[in-house]
């Protein structure tokens, strides 16, 4: 595997750990993190770090085997450009239901 996109794949993971270990120091419940704006800003900026390593990633692999992975680089581009008309319901669908799978592929593959 080439060392730039094992670097990027440790920074999705970096980033999922982060969004994970804040979950835990909290609640994993929606209601806190629409009522935590820092909580919320904390989230916004480890899935724009997630959407930009797999930006970099696929600009040297664009048939790496992640699931989605233009999508997530398109959900960075929406949370960068529309942080103004954010829907916290879209941002936690994402934490709950995307990053766990995401997860999973990107520890296989760095293994």
């Amino acid at each position: 595997m080439d060392d730039k996109i094992k670097k990027y794949l440790t920074d999705i993971d970096l980033a999922i750990c982060e969004i994970n270990q804040a979950l835990d120091d909290r609640s994993w419940e929606f209601d806190v993190f629409l009522n935590d704006f820092v909580f919320r800003r904390y989230v916004e900026r480890n899935i724009e770090i997630i959407g930009e390593a797999m930006n970099r990633i696929l600009r040297i692999q664009p048939d790496i085997k992640i699931t989605s992975a233009r999508k997530i680089v398109d959900t960075r581009n929406y949370v960068i450009h529309s942080y103004d008309s954010l829907i916290p319901e879209i941002l936690w669908a994402i934490v709950i239901n995307h990053l766990p799978r995401l997860e999973k592929e990107i520890k296989s593959l760095i293994a």
